[in-house]
């Protein structure tokens, strides 16, 4: 198949940074889309149609793909596989529809100015979702290269870096990289003076906590003060136990099912960027301390599900995992998340009391797994002396469903 649509990278110095063939692609094309700014890089050709991005920008690829077959031009800015239209093309069109001509992206400028090897850097996207993605990346030592929504997306960086504990980090904010108007502004995350930066701009960030700060790790579960709750909590020994059976893959979706204050799904989605949870929940006030965590500990894309199980399961995405930490003897609880279930996924449910344990036991004789036993005990003063106090045992159930 001879592609018809073209997507040609375009940096900050127009066409004088373009390649030959890049260059025969704009001059050939019927229809070039691009943004405002982008199309104004550009000379206006007699004949062609020159069409600027709708809004809402969903609204494009029924534009584009109205013109199949007709050459098509799309200007995008730098490397356009790259956090760019290029991939969301990708998905909808077969890879023999179109070419690619990417240039210089702005990370791999960003880059360069910093003297940063870039696979030692983590690159992360602030347009379209929720600045508090950021805090998942938070390390001492670790360096960020942010992608800004706009031109107040340094200042709220820098805010959230300083009330997260990190505010002796340091930012550098280009500007318009790689054309005449490029600029650099730098300094301390807690010192740092409310900007009016150009909406055309990346954060570039190194992360040093202050005095008192205590990264928190993605690589084991987190301490139990490190949530906000009720008391409703899965404790960080049985947390990593749990977590360990639930096994989160990139990719997949965990049903954290009565969730209490959402631990269990925190950790599911800190696991990799990848993951995602629907946090059932009936009580509101939990409800609200989910929110809180999710926001505070990175993950903000968690979907809270306000509503009681079984009736709030139903419509859900089937999940490849199911945590139940809450209504586990509730009728119908268990059978609907089992048959929501995809094959090959997992069932994880956790029992303390005499009846939930005894109900745990049944359900495995259904659907078959394995139950475990586990008894946690930490040492407490006991007069001029320490001696062990030893929490409730925990019951887990971990059962596979066949393919």
């Amino acid at each position: 198949m001879t592609p018809w649509l073209t997507i040609v990278g375009i940096g900050e110095e127009g066409l004088a940074g373009l390649g030959d063939e890049a260059r025969r692609a704009i001059a050939e094309a019927v229809v070039l889309f691009g943004g405002k700014r982008h199309l104004a890089l550009t000379p206006v050709r007699p004949g062609q149609e020159r069409i600027q991005w709708p809004h809402p920008f969903a609204a494009a690829y029924e534009l584009l793909l109205q013109r199949r077959g007709t050459p098509v031009c799309v200007l995008a800015s730098g490397d356009p596989m790259w956090f760019g239209i290029g991939g969301s093309l990708g998905q909808r069109l077969a890879a023999e529809e179109m070419r690619v001509l990417p240039a210089v992206s702005s990370i791999s400028l960003a880059a360069a100015r910093m003297g940063w090897a870039l696979q030692e850097v983590r690159v992360l996207p602030a347009h379209g979702r929720p600045i508090d993605a950021v805090r998942l990346h938070l390390g001492q030592g670790v360096r960020l290269l942010l992608l800004s929504a706009d031109g107040q997306t340094p200042n709220r960086l820098a805010a959230l870096l300083d009330t997260s504990g990190y505010g002796e980090s340091r930012l550098w904010v280009f500007e318009r990289l790689g054309g005449p108007a490029e600029r650099r502004i730098e300094g301390r995350a807690s010192q740092w003076p409310p900007v009016d930066c150009d909406p055309l701009n990346l954060i570039a960030v190194e992360c040093r906590a202050g005095a008192g700060c205590q990264p928190l790790s993605r690589r084991c579960t987190l301490a139990d003060d490190a949530f906000r709750h009720d008391g409703q909590l899965t404790k960080r020994d049985i947390r990593a136990a749990t977590l360990a059976r639930l096994a989160p893959m990139p990719g997949e979706l965990l049903w954290d099912v009565g969730a209490g204050c959402g631990s269990i799904g925190i950790e599911w989605m800190r696991a990799d960027r990848g993951c995602r949870t629907l946090a059932i929940e009936p009580d509101a006030s939990r409800g609200l301390l989910i929110e809180q965590n999710r926001l505070a500990l990175g993950v903000p894309d968690l979907v809270l599900v306000a509503g009681r199980a079984p009736e709030a399961l139903a419509g859900l995405e089937p999940p490849d995992a199911v945590f139940i930490g809450g209504g586990l003897t509730a009728d119908g609880v268990a059978a609907a998340c089992w048959e929501a279930l995809r094959p090959g996924g997992r069932l994880v449910a956790n029992a303390v009391t005499v009846q939930s344990e005894a109900f745990l036991a049944q359900l495995r004789g259904r659907i078959g797994g394995e139950l475990t036993r586990l008894s946690v005990a930490h040492a407490e003063p006991l007069g001029r002396f320490d001696g062990w106090r030893t929490a409730m045992p925990v019951t887990i159930l971990t059962a596979f469903k066949g393919e």
